[in-house]
């Protein structure tokens, strides 16, 4: 609504007092400067931080160029931490859950892999992470984990079960996997090579174009369910 009162001051004397005489007139203008303003965080690590590349070329700016191409009215915050664990999301969504933020993406878990951190103790950080947002009235769209078998099938299990289990507790969007966009034309393997910095982990410009345009058509129905909660 402020969207629609700074339009209709623009407006000037003339139109201003047309929409008086026809009052009806404000509906859809109030509609549509309300269906431009959301704004959500990106929660995460270094991938969705856009480690190794220039600011540019990261995962939030080129989604939000993707977003701004298809007219969503929607601005997305980088809230990605290098090295972040679910705990240090835990301890930081508080004040990434400002007022003004409606949704948030989470996409977290890869350090807590990494560093071989207990399952239980990452679903607690998660759960916490999500009652956080339920309190504050946000939406969120959590991004899964598939992990390797480094610590054995039981971990992996659990690991890669939390994330659907979580987002059906909560009835957030769920989408499998940041790197869901670079499995379509073949197996990891060959994306690692193509679409990954030589690190292996992150991923290159042209690997984070294919991560969006993949993740983009999902994060806008997210953010047309937000919108219909309004």
């Amino acid at each position: 609504m402020k969207r629609a009162f700074n339009n209709l001051v623009s407006l000037g004397y003339g139109a201003a007092r047309g929409l008086r005489k026809f009052p009806f007139l404000l509906i859809p203008l109030a509609a549509a400067a309300q269906a431009e303003d959301l704004t959500i965080a990106a929660l995460g690590d270094s991938l969705t931080q856009g480690y190794g590349l220039p600011v540019n070329e990261g995962f939030v700016p080129q989604m939000q160029a993707w977003l701004d191409a298809q007219g969503a009215g929607i601005t997305l915050i980088n809230a990605g931490v290098s090295g972040d664990t679910t705990a240090g999301g835990l301890a930081r969504v508080g004040w990434t859950l400002t007022p003004d933020v409606d949704g948030m993406i989470v996409a977290l878990g890869g350090n807590d892999f990494l560093r071989g951190v207990a399952p239980e103790v990452s679903h607690a950080n998660l759960d916490g992470i999500l009652q956080a947002a339920e309190g504050a009235g946000v939406g969120v769209m959590l991004v899964g984990l598939e992990v390797s078998n480094n610590y054995g099938p039981d971990y992996k299990a659990a690991f890669d079960g939390m994330y659907p289990d979580l987002a059906a507790q909560y009835g957030a969007t769920f989408y499998p996997t940041f790197f869901e966009g670079l499995l379509t034309e073949g197996d990891m393997a060959e994306a690692r090579a193509a679409y990954l910095q030589p690190d292996g982990l992150h991923p290159n410009a042209e690997g984070v174009v294919q991560i969006v345009a993949h993740m983009g058509p999902v994060l806008l129905e997210f953010a047309e369910g937000l919108r219909a909660g309004q």
